[in-house]
């Protein structure tokens, strides 16, 4: 019998990945998607997310339940802390995509030099992926550093992936640090080949049909 299960997104390219990235860990997923680019936009606009984003969230969640997922996988670094806490509102299982890459990040800079980089192309997805990197970090002794990368979001808005990507690679280069976490999913296209680099989709992908794997056992 398949498993029914949700994910919620905030930029609507990122369906198709995430679906096969989730298939390739199970063909017996049937993957409800929900993608709402103005959750998203409305956090940028406002700088965090707003009473009116987590009431949206709610009602997605709940209407995922209401459709028979089991949990649900969100895929947008932006609204996950405010998503977790709206999940437990709704009784609904949860995983955040950057959880594993957090805590893959804290792993390596515990066996380095104690410092990790977060990078975001937007100001609003800063707090909660720190945060979580923080809550990952536990009382270690990690130095965690955060910035935007400054025009990479103008310029994927504007439709120059290239740029947005050559702007991420650059950032990546002149940062000094063990592990460096690409925030949002949709940063994946500009991680290069630097070995110091962590992103979200895969790892994330592999963490829920575990969490999936793990409740059926």
């Amino acid at each position: 019998m398949s498993a029914r299960v949700g994910v919620l997104h905030t930029v609507p390219g990122l369906v198709p990945v995430f679906h096969a990235l989730l298939t390739a860990h199970g063909d017996d997923l049937d993957i409800v998607h929900v993608a709402d680019p103005s959750l998203l936009a409305r956090a940028v606009e406002a700088g965090s997310v707003t009473a009116d984003v987590t009431d949206d969230l709610r009602r997605h969640l709940a209407a995922l339940r209401e459709a028979g997922a089991s949990s649900v996988l969100v895929t947008c670094s932006s609204i996950g802390e405010a998503a977790a806490a709206a999940a437990s509102t709704v009784g609904l299982p949860l995983v955040r995509v950057d959880a594993a890459m957090a805590a893959e990040a804290v792993a390596r800079a515990s066996a380095g030099r104690g410092r990790i980089l977060v990078l975001a192309t937007v100001q609003a997805t800063l707090g909660p992926t720190k945060r979580l990197v923080e809550a990952a970090a536990g009382r270690g002794r990690i130095d965690i550093t955060a910035a935007v990368v400054a025009g990479a979001a103008d310029a994927r808005s504007a439709g120059d992936q290239e740029r947005h990507d050559r702007l991420i690679a650059d950032a990546v280069a002149a940062g000094d640090a063990d592990a460096i976490v690409l925030a949002q999913a949709s940063m994946a296209t500009g991680a290069g080949d630097d070995p110091r680099v962590l992103t979200s989709p895969e790892s994330g992908a592999a963490a829920f049909a575990a969490s999936l794997a793990g409740r059926s056992a």
